[in-house]
């Protein structure tokens, strides 16, 4: 995972704040988490050898994020682009758009597709959807940032997802 300063060539222009990094990270511990233990997350020094390699994108790319399939020593992984949401009012709304990007992008990291169930996070929002309704749902479960760490945002249906694709 990139700090807010990756390879952009204006730092400014991807609208990512300093902290935004570490809802990345509890993004990553989500997923583990939901693995039971099977899935281990380690940060490598070498950036060619991460199988997920998390990017800040522009604010000009794209709406929310995107994976992108890479083969890293023979293994699947992904370019993951989150694009930090503007910021608003509501700096805990923010956060939780950008957290629930990385947590969504990542999944489709590791191996994930989207669905249709609206209560998913790999929901995707070509089904239809109030996506206004969709962040706020989560954000109403938040009184702080920190609060954001032990609320995963994970259905039993993503979860029942990933432990498949772990097989």
């Amino acid at each position: 995972m990139q700090p807010c300063d990756n390879h952009l060539q204006d730092k400014a222009e991807s609208g990512c704040l300093a902290d935004d990094p570490q809802l990345a990270v509890w993004a990553f511990e989500a997923w583990r988490h939901a693995s039971g233990g099977r899935l281990g997350l380690t940060r490598v020094k070498d950036e060619q050898k991460a199988q997920i390699r998390l990017y800040w994108a522009g604010l000009k790319q794209g709406l929310y994020g995107e994976a992108r399939p890479i083969t890293v020593d023979g293994k699947r992984g992904a370019e993951v682009y989150v694009r930090p949401a503007e910021a608003t009012g509501d700096p805990l709304l923010r956060a939780t758009v950008v957290y629930l990007t990385c947590l969504h992008e990542t999944g489709h990291a590791l191996g994930l597709p989207h669905t249709s169930n609206f209560d998913d996070i790999m929901y995707s929002f070509q089904f239809g959807g109030d996506i206004a309704e969709y962040f706020g749902r989560y954000r109403r479960k938040l009184r702080g940032r920190q609060d954001i760490r032990w609320n995963y945002g994970l259905s039993e249906s993503d979860q029942r997802s990933l432990q498949e694709a772990l097989k």
